[in-house]
């Protein structure tokens, strides 16, 4: 771990790290330091976050001792409906191009916790990735294999800007080489000086209106002028005398609490969490809770999401005593309760605010379609929507989809803990395993983000990815139960990648964890 009295900030960029650590020096917040490493991060890793994309918080205020909830996730366009997409012929939602891009929240996300939160000058805090961007940065190891994922997948020939502004000298940058991006340099310039007003009405919002006027797409000006973030309460369990917090639906932060009540409903492995009989629970754990998650969860506002009922002990029982200890379950129904690719970054500041941070584009480069002039692609949140009718995430104008991305926040006594494991579907899952490394099995902050790790991206089917670092017994063991195990490298980035503070506010020492899967750091602020 790194430990210090000073701030700390973690992230999976070593550069994005060093200007949140900076921030902090300069005298600003948690928040504060986190929009500026969030705006590095979406220069020096464009294919997983930038202000074409969607942010959530969990922001924890020392001062008051509350913890303060922001969703910043966007609609799909007005005009989008299933009818439209069946009069071009579309019967299931697109994961890519124009009708998969929903309007991207991130930059009046920050606005709004800069408001509320933060201590330095707004324009202050996007002098770092506009210097990264205009001068270029040396591209990293793992940002490199993602990159020519990306370039692989054939969605950086979605249009002709994409490919412009992502494959210089028509290739994706090899590792080391300077990538230079001044168009984002020229976006973030604007926000700087015009704020969110520059991005949702002037210049950028008619940017990501002409790129969507040329592929065909109904977003409007209306769509992005009247967008919101959204303060929320968080939702929370207790596990085993932690207080738990997630976000509320529309993310799948639920899952997260519900895997945990199922395994609260048995003791910890006194052979630890590697053990057989542990992986086991953990992993029939999370296919009922994701059956669940993925038969109730949409947005709020338009549909009632039973989260209280999901999240009881009482219901936490039940669905525990489906789970047979010798046999693994390949088909798991979701139950009756009665009435992403993405960055995570987590900063402590000195007083001990915590921000549980999450933005993201959802797949590696959203959309593929690229904002003319400006350096950017647009997310494609869009994807998590369902055409079935009835469906509590069906598409609607005006609707936000199911989001994956989800910050995460424990607490006990003295001690105040913020983290997150970012990666689509793993998400909830990878979070159950952090928290019960921690509270059940007394690893540290880095112990935990380090340990083995295993992913199952269904509720359905006995299919599991576990990184080859479990005993072999284990696996073996896994396999007798009619798990179907697929092993993995040490440390895959299929299993997400976290970051973790934690602010112990009897001695005032801040704590921090940066996961290896990353090219990141937990760098204390320099005094």
């Amino acid at each position: 771990m790194v430990i210090s009295q000073q701030g700390v900030a973690a992230t999976s960029q070593a550069l994005a790290s060093q200007a949140g650590a900076q921030t902090l020096a300069e005298g600003g917040s948690a928040a504060d330091a986190a929009i500026a490493a969030n705006a590095v991060l979406g220069v020096v890793e464009p294919m997983m976050n930038g202000i074409g994309g969607d942010l959530f918080v969990l922001y924890w205020e020392a001062k008051t001792g509350t913890l303060t909830g922001l969703n910043a996730s966007g609609p799909a366009p007005c005009a989008l409906s299933p009818e439209v997409l069946a009069r071009q012929g579309i019967q299931n939602m697109a994961d890519a191009g124009i009708h998969s891009v929903t309007v991207p929240g991130a930059v009046d996300g920050w606005a709004r916790m800069h408001a509320r939160f933060g201590k330095l000058p707004w324009k202050n805090l996007f002098r770092s990735a506009i210097a990264y961007a205009d001068q270029g940065f040396p591209v990293s190891d793992i940002v490199q294999k993602l990159w020519d994922a990306g370039a692989s997948s054939g969605k950086l020939h979605t249009t002709p800007e994409t490919a412009r502004v992502f494959l210089p000298n028509n290739r994706p940058p090899r590792e080391g080489e300077i990538f230079r991006n001044p168009d984002l340099a020229r976006a973030y310039r604007t926000v700087a000086e015009e704020g969110p007003a520059g991005f949702y009405e002037g210049p950028i919002s008619a940017a990501i209106l002409a790129a969507s006027k040329a592929m065909g797409g109904t977003m409007t000006a209306d769509d992005l002028a009247m967008f919101a973030s959204e303060w929320v309460e968080p939702i929370s369990i207790d596990y085993r005398g932690w207080r738990v917090s997630e976000l509320p639906p529309n993310g799948q932060g639920m899952a997260a609490l519900e895997m945990l009540n199922i395994m609260d409903a048995r003791p910890e492995d006194p052979d630890g969490p590697l053990s057989p009989a542990e992986m086991h629970y953990r992993i029939e754990a999370m296919k009922l809770a994701y059956a669940d998650v993925y038969r109730y969860n949409g947005d709020p506002r338009h549909t009632r999401v039973p989260v209280k009922e999901l999240l009881s002990k009482r219901y936490a029982r039940e669905r525990a005593a489906l789970i047979d200890p010798r046999r693994a379950n390949g088909d798991v129904g979701h139950g009756c309760p009665s009435t992403s690719d993405t960055i995570y970054l987590a900063v402590v500041d000195r007083d001990g605010n915590i921000a549980s941070w999450i933005q993201s584009n959802y797949a590696s480069f959203g959309s593929g379609i690229t904002a003319q002039g400006m350096g950017f692609e647009l997310q494609n949140r869009g994807a998590g929507f369902t055409l079935g009718p009835g469906h509590p995430n069906a598409l609607e104008g005006g609707k936000r989809p199911f989001h994956t991305i989800i910050p995460g926040f424990m607490q006990r006594d003295n001690w105040q803990l913020g983290f997150g494991i970012m990666g689509g579907a793993n998400q909830p899952l990878a979070h159950a395993q952090f928290v019960s490394n921690v509270v059940d099995y007394g690893m540290n902050l880095q112990e935990a983000m380090e340990a083995p790790r295993f992913f199952k991206g269904t509720s359905t089917g006995c299919d599991v990815s576990i990184e080859g670092r479990l005993p072999s017994r284990t696996i073996r063991a896994l396999s007798e139960m009619g798990h179907l195990v697929a092993d993995r490298p040490g440390y895959a980035q299929e299993m997400g990648r976290g970051q973790a503070v934690m602010h112990d506010s009897k001695t005032g020492t801040n704590y921090a964890a940066s996961d290896p899967r990353s090219d990141g750091a937990a760098t204390p602020e320099p005094i």
